[in-house]
């Protein structure tokens, strides 16, 4: 684990996961270039590590997720599916190793659930492959910005698995279970730009990780208290039912009215300035 520095300096989790924080964006990277941030048993420790984190960074208003180099994430490291075909076992497929106590996920699921978690916006940058676990951990962003030929599939039937990751829970409200199914059942590869006819992706953009710091920046700059009890808001959307969902409005809705930063925004558009949030 790398050393937490102060509230606006970069901040290195691990070498396997960069963090850097400036003026309210967190800027995530899954930092294994060199294997095309495939997923093993550190990388999956330190993604976790990372949004935990970043739950106690009050600062942060908004979170730019990608891989550093040419891929986000090419999906399982080859040594652990290799290990599949003999007697040997990943440590992250070992319960004693997977467990996290008191929580609903194991770690592979908590990877990409984490960021669902985060109060904050999280916004996933897309390129160059997101495959198998690559593409669950995908999926966990509330947004996700594509480059128009990134590859990505659901690839576990390849290999003879199911989706383990939190794909049954993410995918299917973002593209419906039909689609779901068939990505499933075939394993079949998408481009970016057929994600975002499908719903996987949000939009493309020839430059995701500028095109996503530049929204994150945009969202960094609204009241804060507002976005999370939106993302909040949203997120309960699959549980709750009609009635719940209209309470959750007003209350949320009467917990900002006369608050400091929604007073802050209405004065701060009225006198034609940058907002100053708490």
């Amino acid at each position: 684990m790398g050393t937490l520095l102060g509230p606006n300096e970069g901040v290195l989790m691990s070498e396997r996961v960069t963090v850097n924080i400036k003026d309210g964006v967190a800027d995530v990277r899954l930092n294994r270039p060199e294997k095309l941030n495939a997923l093993d048993n550190a990388m999956f420790r330190a993604i976790v590590d990372a949004g935990e984190n970043l739950k106690r960074r009050s600062e942060v208003r908004a979170v730019v997720l990608s891989g550093e180099g040419r891929s986000f994430c090419a999906g399982l490291d080859f040594s652990s599916f290799q290990a599949m075909g003999t007697d040997e076992k990943d440590n992250q497929n070992e319960e004693s190793e997977d467990h996290l106590e008191g929580r609903i996920t194991h770690l592979g699921q908590q990877a990409a659930w984490v960021w669902q978690e985060l109060e904050v916006p999280v916004i996933g940058a897309i390129s160059g492959h997101a495959l198998g676990g690559g593409f669950q951990i995908a999926m966990g962003p509330d947004i996700r910005i594509v480059h128009p030929d990134t590859k990505m599939s659901v690839l576990e039937i390849r290999w003879g698995l199911v989706p383990d990751m939190g794909a049954s829970v993410l995918l299917p409200p973002v593209v419906g279970l039909d689609v779901a199914k068939e990505m499933y059942f075939t394993g079949k590869m998408i481009s970016g730009a057929e994600a975002v006819e499908l719903g996987v992706a949000t939009r493309v953009s020839d430059d995701p990780h500028g095109s996503a710091m530049e929204l994150a920046g945009e969202i960094a700059g609204k009241n804060p208290e507002a976005v999370r009890r939106m993302k909040t808001i949203l997120n309960g959307l699959p549980e709750r039912s009609t009635a719940e969902r209209f309470a959750a409005e007003r209350e949320h809705i009467g917990a900002l009215i006369g608050s400091p930063n929604q007073k802050e925004a209405v004065t701060s558009f009225f006198e034609k300035r940058a907002p100053n949030f708490e």
